[in-house]
């Protein structure tokens, strides 16, 4: 079901945007709009995946590296990372979903303190806002673990689970019933299903 978690390479999970490409753009606002909605669609494809993603970060996770956190499911991250906000720092504001995500991810009032602070997010802070869903000083063991656990689960089961829990922030109460109840009585009569219900009443 899944390759593995997403863990960055070298020092950083992500640093942000690269500021020297910006700079060096002909056409600031047209090459800003055409990265920031390029990016955004990669974001918004992790986010559609039908399965759990797992990620493990380290270093410093800043700017748009807040939203690929944040569109992972599960969220390792080493003690020594830091979270940064970044864009006002620079005069810009988010992109890549960050301003829809970060509010979900940590309520309003501590999406906004972050944003405003301009100081980085320690993993305490982190976890204590619940950016992060834990710590850990082997994140790729970790990570790796995680994911090869969710792999060996119902894949069918868990990637359903995180549609109807992300897709929660974007309907009404009703509608979550609806979709809830379509989605519970079209999986109770499919192998995976069929098979983990035989094992438990069989116990």
């Amino acid at each position: 079901m899944a390759s593995g978690p997403v863990i960055g390479a070298g020092r950083r999970f992500c640093a942000g945007g690269d500021i020297e490409s910006f700079v060096e753009s002909a056409d600031q606002p047209a090459y800003l709009r055409r990265l920031a909605l390029e990016a955004d669609a990669a974001t918004r494809a992790l986010t559609d995946l039908a399965k759990p993603v797992v990620a493990g970060v380290h270093g410093a996770v800043a700017g748009a590296g807040l939203a690929l956190m944040l569109s992972c499911d599960i969220v390792v991250a080493d003690p020594g990372t830091k979270f940064v906000f970044a864009y006002p720092s620079i005069g810009l504001t988010p992109d890549c979903g960050l301003s829809y995500l970060l509010p979900r991810a940590v309520g309003q009032q501590r999406a906004l303190q972050f944003a405003f602070a301009g100081k980085p997010a320690s993993v305490d802070d982190a976890l204590a806002m619940g950016l992060i869903a834990e710590s850990a000083d082997d994140v790729a063991t970790r990570a790796g673990r995680l994911a090869v656990e969710f792999a060996a689960g119902p894949a069918r089961a868990l990637g359903e689970s995180r549609r109807l829990l992300r897709a929660g922030w974007e309907t009404d109460r009703v509608a979550a019933g609806v979709e809830e109840a379509r989605t519970i009585s079209e999986l109770v009569t499919g192998p995976e299903a069929a098979e983990l219900i035989r094992r438990f009443m069989a116990q």
